[in-house]
């Protein structure tokens, strides 16, 4: 009965997220319920964090509107969800600047075998283009988010 209670409480906080803002230009991340705010993480960025991503390499973040996707347990980072950037408008904005849009672009935590205290790398832009939370922060994340939830980035 308490491992039940648990699943349905664990089903009832993926249900209260409808969607994940970006504020660039103040480091932060939102999970949002209705309009409100339920919950906010502080981020790292791409190393070129001003702008959108034009092409790949720019280390920019994407802004826009973009969706959550699957979930990585195994990479070069601790624990990753993918975000569908390119979205149609970034590929016909490259193809037009005659430029590849790039891709990979995920919310993950640090980087696996990193030594340094997460305070400290979270302080500064670290990312090739991606959102990165500290890695306690990112495993709240993922037990708050589904796949399917819209994310917006903010400049």
């Amino acid at each position: 009965m308490i491992i039940w209670l648990g699943m349905l409480m664990t089903t009832f906080c993926h249900a209260q997220v409808d969607k994940v803002a970006v504020d660039k230009s103040k480091r932060r991340l939102y999970l949002m319920q209705n309009g409100e705010i339920i919950r906010e993480f502080r981020v790292a960025l791409g190393k070129q964090p001003v702008g959108h991503k034009q092409q790949e390499g720019d280390k920019r973040t994407p802004e826009g509107l973009y969706t959550l996707g699957f979930v990585l347990e195994n990479s070069q980072f601790y624990r990753s969800i993918h975000i569908d950037y390119p979205n149609p408008t970034d590929i016909a904005q490259a193809k037009q600047n005659n430029v590849e849009p790039g891709g990979n672009i995920k919310i993950h935590g640090l980087k696996n075998g990193e030594t340094l205290p997460s305070d400290y790398i979270q302080s500064f832009d670290w990312t090739d283009g991606c959102i990165a939370l500290s890695n306690p922060d990112m495993d709240e994340f993922l037990s708050l988010v589904n796949e399917g939830t819209p994310i917006e980035i903010h400049p």
